[in-house]
């Protein structure tokens, strides 16, 4: 063996041994009980329903009434690309503005009030992100013309009209020919150069392509085998066409989007400045997206000071990333990770009520699960998921060894400490606990806002409290809080035209210190899924939020940590800005 392979395997050996020893100090005092499923309660408590006592609130039942509303709308209108949808959703959320207006705000209490904001911003966004709906699909419709008649079967069929099988199957091999006539159109244009489709559009035409298959088939299964001349005129011109259709998806999936050499890693589409600010004012953020970019700015450059205070302490001097990396090594052997982050999860919920920091019902504690993230899962969501049961990203024998050992370094024992308590308790689980059991009705107004900035707010508030006990510790939390502001400012900058997907990447793998494979599912996560374009800012910007609200009312004398943080989640899900309205009063 060569002097660099038997360096080699006295690092990788050294390195062994330091995970073992770290393993062993987060396992090695479990006890037979400790090692308890979740679900396993420790004692048995009766519920305590004196809390249970909301005062009156005339808003609460309209609030009610409006989602369940809104929820048979959408149920009765599903072919989100339907013109009929759109029209009535358009009167549905105009009616609902007009009736609105005839409650006497002045004569509400202050929870009525502010469900009135609430409900009023609502249908407002509402009624704005039905027109850029409206505009969206306009624009797809030019490159899957076979819409309107795909979609005319089948609310055909949900009036209940005497389908015509004759009709019915002239009407399907319709549709072949129109996906033939538009391939060609498509083509032409492709060999010619003069293909010009924005990403936006190019996305939407594969999305609506896409859904009308499922929309064919569901009018179509409807009929098969029950009616039995609709069963012998369309059978097979709707094989035919049901292929061709997804044939034609792949088709623009492939044409309409980059491909070859310079198709990017992952391919977004940039919402622009002025959505951003629609999406910000809907939540009553008061912040242009300039500013907001900045707070992300200002809380990466603090996240790099408090690093450098860790590397020294580790010995690293002022280099964070040597001190990152070597934190990063220190992950749990193959199998187990789960009973490390139980331990992570009990130590979390042990340390809040040693510190009375909140209510924390016994059947909360007991009624989260755990079970392991999917490989291909593991493609847009790197890191653990949560909420009822926590998602544990850690490699699979089907990785092959290089995404192996970045999932191994991306989910170490140390950042996967902040992770544990973000989505179980008092984070996620704690919040999907106490959604349906305190004024669910405001389920409608969710934001991700007060959904992702309560766990990040406890990250900030169990660093300060000295959860996190050693250097290592807090690397962990650290690689999680600049992870936060680096969403803030990756994701605003691409959505105003700022930065490339692939600067995005770049960003979180130099500037981060994220594994490769983790940056990109980050940034595919972020962009090529349905997430909202201010989502990723959400978390960071949420926590500092509420942050500010704590210092004005704990730090101020004026509620406990346990009232401050039980009110907050009994008042559920609303923007930030409406929760201090309602601890305040103003």
């Amino acid at each position: 063996m060569s002097n660099r392979g038997v360096k080699g395997a006295l690092y990788c050996l050294a390195i062994g041994a330091v995970a073992l020893a770290v393993w062993l100090s987060f396992t090695s005092d479990l006890s037979a009980q400790e090692r308890r499923a979740p679900h396993v309660a420790r004692e048995s408590t009766p519920p305590d329903l004196s809390a249970v006592v909301e005062p009156e609130n005339r808003m609460r039942p309209i609030v009610m009434r409006y989602a369940a509303d809104m929820r048979d709308m959408y149920r009765i209108y599903p072919n989100y690309a339907s013109k009929e949808r759109l029209e009535r959703m358009e009167q549905f959320f105009t009616d609902w503005k007009a009736a609105l207006k005839t409650i006497d705000f002045d004569a509400l209490n202050q929870e009525g009030r502010v469900d009135y904001i609430m409900l009023d911003k609502k249908l407002e966004y509402e009624l704005w992100q039905l027109g850029n709906d409206k505009r969206k699909i306009e624009a797809a419709k030019e490159h899957v013309p076979f819409t309107d008649l795909v979609i005319g079967l089948d609310e055909a069929r949900r009036r209940f009209e005497v389908v015509d099988g004759e009709k019915s199957a002239a009407a399907v091999e319709k549709v072949a020919t129109m996906i033939a006539e538009k391939t060609k159109e498509i083509e032409a244009a492709k060999a010619a150069g003069t293909l010009d489709v924005s990403i936006e559009t190019a996305s939407e035409a594969i999305r609506l392509s896409g859904s009308l298959s499922g929309t064919l088939e569901g009018w179509f299964t409807f009929y098969y085998g029950y009616d039995p001349m609709f069963t012998w005129w369309v059978k097979k011109p709707y094989e035919l066409t049901s292929a061709a259709m997804k044939e034609y998806t792949a088709f623009l999936e492939k044409t309409l989007k980059p491909s070859g050499p310079d198709r990017p890693t992952v391919v977004g589409v940039p919402a622009g400045r002025e959505f951003l600010q629609r999406e910000l004012d809907a939540v009553l953020i008061p912040y242009t997206p300039e500013q907001i970019v900045a707070i992300g700015e200002a809380e990466y450059n603090w996240c790099i000071e408090e690093y450098k205070k860790q590397a020294r302490e580790l010995g690293f001097g002022d280099d964070w990333k040597a001190a990152l990396d070597h934190v990063k090594n220190l992950h749990a052997e193959p199998g187990k990770m789960p009973y490390a982050v139980a331990k992570m999860a009990f130590d979390a919920i042990d340390f809040i009520r040693e510190h009375d920091l909140m209510t924390l019902d016994q059947m909360a504690v007991d009624t989260w699960q755990m079970t392991m993230m999917p490989i291909e899962a593991q493609r847009v969501s790197p890191f653990y998921l949560g909420g009822p049961t926590i998602y544990v990203s850690f490699p699979t024998d089907e990785m092959d060894h290089a995404w192996k050992l970045m999932s191994m370094r991306g989910n170490n024992l140390h950042t996967s400490l902040a992770t544990a308590h973000h989505e179980l308790v008092p984070g996620h689980h704690m919040q999907s606990y106490t959604y349906p059991r305190w004024n669910q009705h405001r389920r409608v107004f969710s934001t991700p806002f007060w959904f992702e900035g309560w766990p990040l707010y406890w990250e900030m508030l169990l660093y300060e409290q000295g959860f996190a006990k050693t250097p290592e510790n807090r690397v962990g939390f650290l690689f999680w809080r600049m992870h936060r502001a680096a969403r803030i400012v990756f994701s605003f900058k691409f959505h105003l035209g700022l930065m490339t997907a692939q600067e995005c990447i770049d960003m979180l793998v130099n500037e981060v210190g994220h594994e490769q494979s983790t940056a990109e599912g980050e940034v595919r996560r972020s962009f090529e899924t349905r997430y909202n374009p201010i989502y990723q800012a959400a978390y960071m910007v949420g926590g500092l939020q509420l942050r500010a609200l704590r210092d004005e009312l704990v730090s101020g004398g004026k509620m406990s940590y346990r009232e401050f943080h039980d009110t907050i989640m009994r008042n559920n899900n609303m923007p930030i800005e409406l929760v201090r309205a309602m601890l305040t009063g103003a």
